[in-house]
């Protein structure tokens, strides 16, 4: 081919040059950019198949189509080479046949040409009219990316402001936002991936590349800060909860870890608030949570909400009022005593059996005992350190005081 067939074509826009593309290849045609969201289509026409139907309606190709195309192989090829790639069809996503290439400029992705082929041939020729139509594409991708970058970069600013307080009314906010084209109603929430490494390029376009792809909550804006990802996230209804922040940071950790190898990656958000007065509050709230992870590993492997912190909440705190008065605990000083007298373990054994929530099957099988050593040890802790293991407000205390020994000890 030694022209392109598109250089007679004025494409005023990309609509026109979906339909021009779709004409030549004799099938329907979608562009997407990087993210997977739809920026133009050519006219409908009949067989169309269900994915094609639900990325229109939901200007954006579903999330369980995106994560078949991972596992099946698809979109490492696409991001890899800029060779048409044949997929045969994927029924149980509603997916049929397709021929596709990525759109790039030098080694960046920019978007998506997706064919819709069905039965139909793609010979040496056609796959050429789809590259060639790529590198149209591109120049209209490239106006597109412009746009959105320097919206995203006024939106950052803006997001900043929130995040640390420095725009707090409401009326000042919502002026603000309107300006930004920025929904800041409904339920509000700061979600925090921390990385272990410092972030390259990589990491920034899986990243960016994750948030908008994860569908089940809405991100209004994200900021890289260092090694962290902040993110606004928008739950999409009333009965939206934790669990959905908790289950959009589980899959965002689990997705980025299976395709860049990247390791420790640890993710937190606040309480979800119904005001964007109340970010700052949320940001903090999923700091701590980072922090209190950090200071405590193994207790918090799975907490990844502020409201899940439970005590931890306020360990910080009660270390330092501990620490200010020297308290100490009797009955801790009392086992602490008998163990180092006995060689006994009598202080791991009780923290053992409240850890497992005062369920001796569990805790003996964390000691390695059997339940009956366990019941004879409980017995002489309640004599040694005069305790009523019935009393839930002295095994509280015995705990957060335990914790307060670990902390003090360096043990944590």
């Amino acid at each position: 081919m030694n022209h392109s067939p598109f250089l007679n074509d004025d494409f005023d826009s990309l609509e026109g040059l979906a339909d021009k593309i779709g004409e030549m290849l004799n099938c329907p045609i979608t562009i997407e950019d990087s993210n997977h969201r739809i920026i133009a289509y050519s006219k409908h026409e009949e067989n169309v198949d269900a994915a094609r139907i639900a990325t229109i309606v939901r200007r954006r190709v579903p999330e369980n189509v995106i994560n078949t195309l991972w596992k099946n192989g698809v979109m490492p090829k696409l991001f890899e080479s800029d060779e048409p790639v044949v997929i045969p069809a994927i029924e149980k996503v509603g997916l049929g046949n397709r021929i596709a290439v990525s759109v790039r400029k030098n080694n960046e992705v920019l978007g998506f040409i997706w064919a819709q082929t069905d039965d139909e041939k793609f010979g040496e020729e056609k796959l050429l009219l789809l590259k060639e139509a790529a590198k149209i594409v591109k120049n209209q991708l490239l106006q597109h990316q412009l746009k959105r970058r320097k919206v995203e970069e006024d939106n950052q600013d803006f997001f900043w402001k929130l995040l640390t307080g420095h725009i707090n009314k409401l009326n000042d906010i919502k002026r603000e936002a309107d300006r930004f084209g920025m929904k800041l109603d409904g339920s509000l929430a700061v979600v925090i991936i921390e990385f272990d490494k410092e972030v390259n390029q990589k990491i920034e376009k899986h990243s960016y590349y994750l948030t908008e792809t994860l569908q089940n909550v809405q991100v209004v804006c994200r900021v890289f800060d260092e090694n962290q990802l902040i993110q606004l996230i928008r739950l999409d209804s009333n009965e939206a909860t934790i669990k959905d922040l908790k289950h959009f940071i589980y899959n965002f950790i689990e997705r980025i870890n299976e395709r860049l190898q990247i390791g420790k990656v640890k993710g937190a958000c606040g309480l979800i608030y119904q005001s964007p007065q109340q970010i700052n509050k949320s940001y903090q709230e999923a700091l701590k949570v980072l922090e209190l992870k950090e200071q405590f590993p193994q207790e918090l492997q799975n907490t990844y909400s502020y409201q899940e912190l439970g005590i931890y909440q306020f360990l910080n705190d009660l270390y330092h009022i501990r620490t200010k008065e020297q308290y100490k605990n009797s009955a801790i000083e009392k086992l602490k005593e008998y163990d180092h007298k006995h060689q006994s373990n009598l202080l791991k054994t009780m923290k053992a059996y409240l850890e497992c929530d005062n369920n001796v099957q569990e805790a003996a099988k964390v000691l390695h005992v059997h339940t009956n050593t366990l019941n004879y040890r409980l017995k002489r802790i309640t004599e040694i350190a005069d305790m009523d293991l019935k009393d839930p407000n002295q095994k509280i205390t015995f705990y957060l005081d335990l914790k307060i020994e670990e902390m003090k000890s360096g043990d944590l």
